[in-house]
């Protein structure tokens, strides 16, 4: 049976698609974004959180797929599954929470960034230390179990953020060196 690059090109966005989805699934079943109310002692938690509640799934492939990366020092992980995948991809302008599980096996981060008019996802150049300039960012999640910046989300744990958000578009990515241009990049449009 002989397929066309077309059938290919839908299978394999399907599957990406699907693999997704059952990330953030996968958070939300294992308790993943976990708030104060419900999570048993001694495990990270998130508080009450103000505004709308985006969840977001940080993954890397590694606990998802059962395998390590191989390129870029390690960094992109089998099947290209690094990801940043949020509940929703619109929200309106106010106060937003962002709820971050880490669901890889490496450490991750979320940072909000303002979309440049005419710029699309994944189009931010990648600088010589394998990241991207964050001088415009609105906020992270980036504490272990913790809100706003920190050293990064560890494997298994969370973090949260609250900023408030104007109308307008916005990437939210994981700037840890390699990790955007690995895939870690989704986009969100508040109205």
């Amino acid at each position: 049976m002989r397929l066309s690059t077309r059938t290919l090109i839908v299978a394999g966005s399907a599957t990406v698609v699907l693999a997704g989805m059952s990330t953030v699934g996968w958070a939300a079943a294992t308790g993943g974004f976990r708030d104060a109310a419900t999570a048993p002692n001694g495990q990270c938690s998130a508080p009450a959180l103000s505004g709308t509640v985006v969840d977001v799934t940080l993954a890397d492939g590694g606990a998802m797929m059962g395998g390590e990366g191989g390129m870029m020092g390690g960094y992109y992980a089998v099947g290209g599954m690094m990801r940043v995948l949020a509940s929703t991809s619109q929200v309106a302008a106010g106060s937003v929470s962002f709820r971050v599980a880490n669901a890889g096996s490496l450490v991750h981060e979320l940072v909000i960034l303002p979309l440049p008019a005419g710029q699309a996802v994944g189009e931010r150049a990648v600088n010589s230390n394998s990241s991207v300039d964050e001088s415009d960012s609105l906020a992270e999640a980036s504490r272990t179990c913790g809100a706003g910046a920190g050293d990064g989300i560890n494997p298994g744990a969370i973090g949260w953020v609250t900023v408030n958000l104007p109308v307008g578009n916005y990437e939210l990515i994981c700037d840890r060196p390699g990790h955007y241009a690995a895939g870690m990049f989704s986009e969100l449009t508040v109205t």
